[in-house]
């Protein structure tokens, strides 16, 4: 970021320098009035051509020369660098767009039954839930303020409130959509995303390589237990801002998303 904003203000600042230098130049070769001394200096980096206003002596047509071999070398590295710019910002949009939709797949596929299974899991939602019941007409603020507010919440999840049988099954079925989005370049420059999508994949090898639930100690089920609360935390926040992409992008996934709410008790997708 520094460094865009470092060269934006060195394209800004390099043709202010060359007419600068070049009416100064011509203000003491020529001994014109600072105006005159702008005008030819215009005149000479543009090109277009002498007419009322010349350079007459040697170092002044020699001074011309340099100014208009800088001016040209500015102009082209300004059209070089705008280019460059426009290109750049256009691949930032389709990547940003590819990555909003590799979330989008996480969260149809995996991420809202993920969720409403920890909100089941969670014993003290009911301190959150009307918080979570979402509104069309929420406004980007909103979200912010909602998502430090579940930041502070203290997940109600235990090991006896928790199905892991149900959980595991579950990860185990969507190993393979977790596994190909984690190999998606797109997703190096999304770290809380990544994180989210790690801290998953973690939580479903832990649960793998445990046959019996019921036959693990206190400890083993606490350590489970605060994977578990960790995915759920991370994926608290990543919905949120997915949601707030939504409403933002898509108006009517949006409307779908508040119909399927997993903070919602029996949430339901009919239009009422």
């Amino acid at each position: 970021m520094k460094n865009k904003i470092m060269s934006s203000y060195i394209l800004f600042l390099l043709p202010i320098l060359v007419i600068l230098i070049g009416s100064i130049g011509f203000m003491l070769l020529e001994d014109l009035s600072f105006i005159d001394a702008v005008y030819l200096t215009i005149v000479t980096i543009s090109t277009v051509g002498y007419g009322d206003l010349h350079p007459t002596a040697t170092a002044s047509k020699m001074f011309g020369i340099v100014i208009i071999i800088f001016g040209i070398g500015t102009f082209l590295t300004i059209v070089s660098n705008v280019t460059q710019m426009l290109i750049q910002r256009g691949r930032e949009r389709l990547r940003k767009q590819r990555l909003n939709m590799i979330i989008g797949v996480f969260f149809t596929e995996v991420g809202n039954k993920l969720l409403q299974l920890f909100v089941g899991f969670d014993r003290n939602i009911d301190n959150i839930r009307d918080d979570c019941s979402l509104k069309g007409d929420m406004e980007a603020p909103e979200f912010y303020v909602l998502k430090n507010k579940l930041a502070k919440h203290e997940a109600g999840i235990t090991p006896e409130s928790i199905n892991f049988d149900a959980l595991s099954s579950y990860l185990r079925e969507k190993s393979d959509l977790l596994l190909r989005q984690l190999e998606n370049p797109d997703l190096i420059e999304h770290e809380a995303f990544t994180e989210l999508l790690w801290a998953t994949v973690h939580l479903r090898d832990e649960l793998m390589y445990r046959d019996d639930f019921d036959m693990l100690p206190e400890s083993d089920l606490l350590h489970l237990t605060n994977d578990i609360k960790r995915v759920y935390g991370l994926l608290t926040r990543q919905w949120l801002d997915y949601l707030l992409h939504l409403k933002v992008q898509y108006p009517y996934l949006f409307s779908l998303a508040l119909r399927t709410n997993p903070y919602v008790e029996n949430p339901t997708v009919i239009v009422e």
